[in-house]
């Protein structure tokens, strides 16, 4: 071999005059011009050092050598076609999968709502879970994070807004034992929490560190069950402020409690913020979800 074989174009070439007889019929298969067939030809009997065509009045006849070559070479096109089905179904639309900490304001739903009216090409899919997904590997695209740790360095982060907290109870346990005021005066009330082993466990440990043990009279392993029960008169409850305001049935005791507040970042899986929607997504999404609690 004068030199070592790399223009996989020429393959397809190959087979063509090797089915078609012709450099004629194989230009006419291929849609390209014969000398630019008859060349590729040249080209790869001269990068092979092999004879694969005898040249007569009747057309080209494949030597021994292109018989010998033809099922290596048919693989090389299944590759090739296979290779091309593939990119296509990458290519194709996939939907932005997000995950969030279990709740979006009513505001910032219509965020997403604007954004799919103006891209109705766009999927979004919304990936329910308490624990953290892992968008390194795949879990989603794009996550919404409350956490005062740093994100992984790996992934694309946009700090979009700051959520806080607040102690909040039920119009029933607040007409039988009444609301705290402030800090100081918790004794004597009842609570309720939210722990499990694969979500951060501030806001539990807050509260263990403000109130006794007993006063803490259960603990929910599901946010959504906490927050029926806080509803229902069981106890207080630490519930993200911005979103608690919006419900009738939640009365906040008290401000914000300051030493809770998070920022909110938005965190975008490297290989998803190389799709061009994911991009179009984050540019429309994040300033907009900052402006609403700017």
């Amino acid at each position: 071999m004068k030199t070592e074989f790399w223009n996989w174009s020429d393959v397809r070439v190959f087979l063509a005059v090797l089915r078609q007889g012709s450099t004629l019929a194989a230009s006419r298969k291929l849609g390209i011009a014969q000398p630019t067939v008859a060349r590729r030809i040249e080209a790869l009997e001269h990068q092979t050092g092999l004879t694969l065509f005898d040249r007569d009045t009747r057309g080209f006849r494949p030597t021994e050598n292109a018989r010998s070559l033809s099922p290596l070479a048919e693989v090389i096109e299944e590759a090739a076609r296979n290779f091309a089905i593939k990119t296509r179904e990458l290519a194709e639309q996939r939907p932005i999968r997000i995950t969030a900490p279990g709740y979006f304001s009513d505001r910032a739903m219509e965020i997403f709502t604007e954004f799919s009216t103006l891209h109705p090409e766009i999927a979004i899919e919304f990936v329910h879970s308490i624990k953290l997904l892992n968008l390194a590997e795949g879990e989603a695209d794009i996550a919404f994070r409350v956490s005062a740790s740093e994100p992984d360095e790996s992934l694309v982060c946009r700090k979009i807004g700051t959520e806080h907290f607040a102690l909040y109870g039920g119009q029933s346990y607040a007409d039988q034992f009444g609301l705290p005021k402030s800090l100081d005066n918790l004794r004597g009330h009842r609570f309720v929490t939210f722990k499990r082993n694969d979500v951060p466990d501030v806001l539990h440990n807050w509260l263990h560190q403000h109130v006794l043990p007993d006063q803490i009279v259960a603990t929910f392993s599901e946010i959504d069950l906490m927050y029926s029960s806080i509803k229902a008169g069981n106890g207080l409850g630490l519930v993200h402020a911005r979103w608690a305001d919006t419900q009738d049935t939640l009365l906040r005791c008290f401000g914000n409690i300051e030493e809770l507040s998070r920022p909110v970042t938005m965190l975008i899986a490297p290989d998803a913020y190389r799709r061009q929607e994911v991009k179009a997504f984050t540019k429309f999404f994040a300033p907009r979800y900052a402006a609403i609690f700017r």
